[in-house]
């Protein structure tokens, strides 16, 4: 059970899905999710999420701000990460030790991240991948509270199935577009008769 006390060298590979997940768009599409999406998902306030992509804490990665009028774009991974900070956050953790904590995650690949629980005693945050090395943890005396960053992405999963998403090459697709949106549909309809 490895503290999370300083950056990590080394690196996770990230194994590529066996099956194609039938709600994702067609391959080689990026997904991504705009400011007031990822805000929406991530329980926390556009104010915050623009700080944290200025002073580099969370950063989208598939398009950031390039100026006055543009959208950033975050990833699944980008929103559970902010998901994540809010929760450490909301537990006390100073935002340099988070910083730490966020650099670790960025390592690993969403599966990878699925397996973590991150207990954190107030001024250190460990990470844990069993069950085992979380009760040694707590008998330690070292663990204070505890978030399963599983529970996170499940509930990450269901808030980003009703948000709008949208394409990083800006096509709109029956994927990406919102079917409540009337705006939307219109454009929609106006592309397939053009």
């Amino acid at each position: 059970m490895p503290s999370i006390e300083g950056p990590h060298s080394a690196s996770f590979p990230e194994q590529g899905a066996l099956f194609a997940d039938p709600g994702a768009p067609a391959e080689g599409h990026v997904v991504g999710y705009r400011g007031p999406t990822a805000c929406a998902a991530a329980a926390i306030t556009y104010r915050q999420l623009d700080y944290w992509a200025r002073t580099d804490l969370v950063v989208p990665t598939i398009r950031s701000a390039s100026g006055s009028g543009s959208q950033r774009l975050y990833s699944f991974k980008d929103i559970l990460v902010l998901k994540v900070v809010k929760r450490l956050l909301d537990a006390g953790v100073s935002l340099q030790n988070i910083r730490i904590a966020v650099d670790a995650l960025r390592l690993r690949g969403v599966d990878d991240l699925a397996q973590l629980t991150l207990l954190s005693d107030g001024t250190s945050v460990y990470e844990c991948t069993s069950s085992e090395e979380v009760v040694d943890l707590l008998r330690g005396g070292q663990g204070v509270f505890g978030i399963a960053v599983s529970g996170a992405l499940r509930e990450l999963r269901g808030s980003l199935a009703s948000l709008p998403a949208e394409r990083a090459d800006g096509i709109e697709d029956e994927v990406t577009a919102n079917p409540a949106d009337e705006l939307a549909q219109r454009r929609q309809q106006r592309s397939v008769a053009g």
